[in-house]
C-alpha cells in the first residue's frame, strides 16, 4: 500500500474506533485500538512523507512553533465525522504526529460507569470538583459528559478554559463559552483572573498545571462557582496532598482549610483494557467531601481518607481498590490489571484468598 493521504487516515481512525493514530518516520502509520498498538498495512513513512502529512493538515502558525520550539499542540475538527487534538514534535530532526481522537457523541454518566450520585454535584452552587488521573485515563471524556449534562439540565454561563480545546459545546439550556489558552487568552491563570469578571455559573478549568492556576481555582470556588479541573494524580488523597504540598509550607495550612470548605469531590480514573471483549472500562475513586471527610483535610489526615470512603458507600463513595475489584469478580479485567492497579496489592490479594481464591 503506498503512502495514504490524511484525510484516509483520519477516516480509518474514525471507522476503526481508534483512540489515537501515531504518524513516525521509518514505520507505517499506526493505530492504538483498545490500548494495543496496530500498525497499518502500508509502507515505512519517510522524512518527506511526515513533513507533508503534517502540513496537511497544520497552520503556518504552528509549523512556525514546530520550527522554534520543536513542537507544537492543537485541536481541529475532521469535518462532521469527529475532533482531533494534534502534537506535532520533532524526533531525531524528523517530524512526528500523535492524534487522539476526540469523539462527536458525548458519553452520559451512566455509559462512563459512574453511579447515580455524581449527578448531584452538578447541580451544587460552589465549589470545587477534582477528575484525576494518567494521562489517557479519560478525563477529559467524563469533564465533557459532565459539562453537557448541566448544559441540558441547567441556565447557567459555563466557561471551559482548555489547551486546546477538546470537545466543542453549543449552546442548549446553558451559555457555553469555551477559552482556549494560547489562541484566546494567553494562560490558565490569566484566564480564570479574567473569567471572574464573566458572570460564571460554572467554570471548566482544562489542568491545574501550577501553583497560580491552583490559587486562582480554589479562589473561585470559594467565591461562588462551580469548579471542575483535572490533576495527573491517583487516588483522593494523593490529589489533596498533591495539592497542598505545591504550596509554599507557610501557605499550606491555610490551603488545607480552604480545601476542607470548598472541595465537593474527587473523582480518580483508570482506563483498563476489558477482558471480556473488545473495548476499555473505566475504573473509579470516588469521594465525596462529607463533614468527616472536610475534618480530615483540614486536619492533616488524609491518610485517613481512604477508610472514610471505604465506608462512604451510601454517598455513593467507592475506593479504587473496591471498584477494581468489582470489575475483575465481573470478569471485565485482568487480573494483572487489578494487582498492577491497585493501591493496595496485598490487602487485594487477601480480600480474594478470603472470598475463595484468587482467579487468574
Amino acid at each position: 500500500m503506498s503512502t495514504p493521504e490524511m484525510s484516509e487516515l483520519l477516516d480509518l481512525v474514525v471507522e476503526e474506533k481508534a483512540s489515537d493514530l501515531h504518524i513516525t518516520v521509518g514505520l507505517p502509520p499506526v493505530l492504538r485500538i483498545h490500548g494495543g498498538m496496530q500498525p497499518l498495512d502500508a509502507d515505512p513513512l519517510t522524512p518527506e512523507d511526515t513533513e507533508r502529512l503534517m502540513k496537511s493538515i497544520t497552520s503556518p502558525d504552528h509549523q512556525q512553533k514546530v520550527r522554534e520550539h520543536g513542537g507544537t499542540d492543537f485541536g481541529f475538527g475532521f469535518g462532521d465525522k469527529a475532533r482531533f487534538r494534534v502534537s506535532v514534535l520533532r524526533s531525531k530532526g524528523n517530524v512526528g504526529i500523535v492524534l487522539r481522537q476526540i469523539p462527536n457523541d458525548l458519553l452520559s454518566l451512566e455509559q462512563i460507569g459512574l453511579p447515580a450520585q455524581i449527578k448531584e454535584l452538578l447541580f451544587k452552587p460552589r465549589g470545587l470538583v477534582l477528575v484525576t488521573g494518567p494521562t489517557g485515563s479519560g478525563k477529559s471524556t467524563t469533564l465533557a459528559s459532565m459539562v453537557n449534562v448541566i448544559n441540558i439540565e441547567r441556565d447557567a454561563h459555563i466557561i471551559t478554559i482548555e489547551d486546546p480545546i477538546e470537545y466543542y459545546h453549543s449552546h442548549k439550556q446553558s451559555i457555553v463559552t469555551q477559552r482556549e489558552v494560547g489562541v484566546d487568552v494567553p494562560s490558565f491563570e490569566e484566564a480564570l483572573r479574567r473569567a471572574l469578571r464573566q458572570d460564571p455559573d460554572v467554570i471548566l478549568v482544562g489542568e491545574m498545571r501550577d501553583l497560580e492556576t491552583m490559587r486562582a481555582a480554589i479562589t473561585a470556588a470559594e467565591t461562588g462557582h462551580l469548579v471542575f479541573a483535572t490533576l495527573h494524580t491517583t487516588g483522593a488523597a494523593a490529589t489533596v496532598d498533591r495539592i497542598v504540598d505545591a504550596f509554599p509550607t507557610d501557605q499550606q495550612e491555610q490551603v488545607r482549610t480552604q480545601l476542607s470548605v470548598g472541595l465537593v469531590a474527587v473523582v480518580s480514573q483508570l482506563l483498563l483494557v476489558r477482558a471480556d471483549k473488545p473495548g476499555r472500562v473505566a475504573a473509579f475513586e470516588i469521594m465525596i467531601a462529607t463533614s468527616s471527610i472536610r475534618s480530615l483535610i483540614r486536619d492533616n489526615k488524609t491518610f485517613r481518607i481512604t477508610s472514610d470512603i471505604q465506608t462512604g458507600a451510601k454517598h455513593g463513595m467507592i475506593t479504587l481498590d473496591a471498584h477494581l475489584m468489582a470489575l475483575y469478580e465481573a470478569g471485565q479485567i485482568r487480573y494483572e490489571d487489578l494487582i498492577t492497579k491497585s493501591q493496595d496489592p496485598e490487602a487485594v490479594v487477601q480480600k480474594l484468598q478470603a472470598a475463595g481464591g484468587a482467579r487468574r
